[in-house]
């Protein structure tokens, strides 16, 4: 549901269902220790938001960051209520299962906020159902820009890396990616802060290439190396981090049955969580007979 927010077409959807979980497994996490489910399929979420949508002033909404963001990012004047409801949607999702922490990136800590306060609202209404959840920011986490240079790489966006991209599709997006907007030829010195290929370097370079990344710095600051010969390095250093994921996907793209089973086994699991907490919400609502 949360992907209709801001797109209506549906025709990728399933595909783009498969294409997370390929993802989440081939980095290495557990079905069995994690409880995969498609929204849709727990209906009781949607219910659980309208009932949570009743407890937020439309003004909290319209003043939440992240809405702000996804407007200027895509474009868009006059948000759909289901978008202006988007943080509303997440409570559900989050507050379905009573969690008690919720890793999130900086970026959505505002929506954690709100669901803290929806729980706090629900309870001091009709009665102490749900626990008010803290977010769990890593501490040296960051938020890694678009090859655009824009704030934040997002699929909707389009200036996103993919676990699936294959090499020649990391080498032509590191090619076109933004560097620094002031240096006009290989000899003009250069910025490294806020130049989102070193950005990546950072992030994504081994041990072993470390002293390079230092001194593809050093050379850069002082007009001494191209942007193309840092472009080539950081693919490679992509492309090197990425082959034991594309390997582990491989392996899994191969069982075809596996990605319905493990929805499938997920979404009736969570939909007994579900069931159970609304219920628990309409009997202190007092929306229950007999």
């Amino acid at each position: 549901l949360h992907a209709l927010t801001t797109n209506t077409d549906t025709s990728h959807l399933q595909q783009n269902i498969k294409d997370l979980i390929l993802d989440q497994l081939s980095v290495g996490v557990d079905p069995t220790k994690v409880t995969f489910y498609v929204q849709s399929r727990v209906p009781e979420v949607a219910e659980l938001a309208m009932i949570f949508a009743m407890l937020v002033p439309k003004p909290r909404l319209e003043r939440m960051p992240t809405l702000k963001d996804v407007m200027r990012d895509l474009k868009i004047e006059n948000p759909s209520l289901g978008l202006l409801s988007y943080p509303v949607l997440m409570a559900a999702d989050i507050l379905m299962v009573k969690a008690n922490l919720v890793p999130v990136g900086k970026d959505q800590a505002s929506h954690v906020e709100l669901t803290r306060e929806i729980a706090e609202r629900f309870n001091s209404t009709y009665g102490e159902v749900f626990p008010e959840p803290q977010a769990l920011i890593p501490k040296e986490l960051s938020i890694l820009p678009g090859v655009d240079g824009k704030t934040k790489m997002s699929k909707s966006l389009g200036n996103a890396i993919f676990l699936s991209d294959d090499e020649k599709q990391v080498e032509e997006k590191v090619m076109s990616m933004y560097t620094d907007p002031t240096r006009i030829h290989p000899t003009d010195p250069g910025h490294v802060e806020d130049n989102p290929v070193f950005i990546y370097l950072d992030a994504f370079a081994a041990e072993s290439d470390k002293e390079q990344v230092a001194s593809f710095k050093e050379r850069y600051k002082e007009g001494k190396v191209g942007d193309i010969e840092v472009k080539k390095f950081l693919a490679q250093v992509l492309n090197k981090f990425l082959d034991p994921i594309r390997e582990k996907r491989s392996k899994f793209e191969k069982e075809p049955n596996l990605i319905e089973k493990i929805l499938e086994e997920g979404s009736s699991k969570a939909r007994e969580e579900a069931v159970k907490t609304l219920q628990e919400v309409k009997e202190a609502m007092g929306l229950l007979t007999g």
